[in-house]
């Protein structure tokens, strides 16, 4: 597939993307919710703004493709891809402090914590990570609850200290200690990886699919979570700032390890189209159905921004 045959997937990709956007503003209303005291009107303004302030929704989007695979229940695939998404912009949030990565742009806005304030950004981070969890435990997400239950583990422990969080806490070490290849990789299997990961996985977990396509679309998901980190950092060395609604160039400016400033540019696009054979090879038993994450994973490796 060409970067030309890419307009009817991100057009689909748009349209996952409204009733995802809905439902997140929804979930981010003002109102308290039972059980809840009250919402504080700033906190909440700081987590809209962490939310939705557009971004393609890859994630969710791989949700409810991943759903839809098996024809499992779409309301409650919208709602895990919802939760999701708080998560992924929790991390985006964070990531951004000055602590962390340091940015002042967040999808072409200010980042959180420039438009609040430090504790506000955390604070944001911090809510939007335990809404994730009452999200899909929520009788709301109307699963059996062994399905709930299986998927805030799975989404729990991608994102924790041995997904997510610890990738991060591995990308902060690298740039005192300089990881081997073997190191980048895992780092980016957990920092980047994990949750595309679990996106995958959950569209079985969502429809009680056999452990086999559980693994199957888990696999998947590692295949174009590499993908994604590495078209990221080529990305951030041909890029420009308008392009990616952030700053660009910090990772060879800092002597960041990637495999790209480890290898080069030429066998960065190798890699990937390696792992786009990869995906689609791993989907090809679901025949037509899995069309467009096949698509997905070729926008994955191939996208500008």
């Amino acid at each position: 597939m060409t970067k030309d045959d890419q307009i009817p997937f991100e057009a689909a990709l748009l349209a996952r993307a409204g009733p995802i956007e809905a439902l997140l503003r929804r979930l981010l209303d003002d109102r308290p919710l039972s059980g809840e005291i009250a919402r504080p009107q700033r906190l909440m303004t700081a987590m809209r703004h962490g939310v939705l302030n557009g971004g393609k929704r890859l994630r969710p989007f791989l949700v409810m493709e991943s759903a839809a695979l098996f024809s499992a229940d779409s309301e409650a695939a919208l709602r895990v891809a919802a939760a999701l998404e708080c998560v992924h912009c929790y991390s985006l949030i964070h990531d951004d402090l000055p602590a962390m990565d340091d940015d002042d742009l967040r999808r072409g806005q200010p980042t959180v914590h420039k438009a609040f304030d430090e504790a506000t950004a955390i604070l944001a981070g911090d809510a939007l990570l335990a809404l994730a969890f009452d999200i899909i435990a929520d009788e709301a997400t109307m699963l059996p609850a062994e399905r709930r239950a299986a998927l805030v583990l799975a989404l729990a422990r991608a994102a924790g200290a041995g997904g997510m969080v610890g990738g991060q806490m591995l990308d902060l070490e690298a740039q005192r200690i300089g990881p081997d290849e073997a190191g980048i990789i895992r780092l980016q299997a957990m920092k980047t990886g994990a949750l595309i990961r679990f996106a995958c996985e959950a569209g079985a977990i969502i429809a009680g699919a056999p452990p086999v396509d559980r693994e199957r679309l888990a696999e998947f998901g590692s295949a174009i979570g590499l993908a994604f980190q590495l078209a990221d950092d080529l990305l951030d060395l041909t890029a420009d700032a308008h392009q990616m609604g952030k700053a660009t160039g910090k990772d060879a400016a800092a002597g960041k390890a990637t495999l790209v400033a480890l290898h080069g540019a030429n066998w960065a696009q190798d890699q990937l189209q390696g792992l786009v054979d990869q995906a689609h090879a791993l989907l090809d038993p679901y025949g037509e159905a899995a069309a467009l994450l096949k698509q997905a994973a070729t926008f994955v490796a191939t996208r500008n921004s």
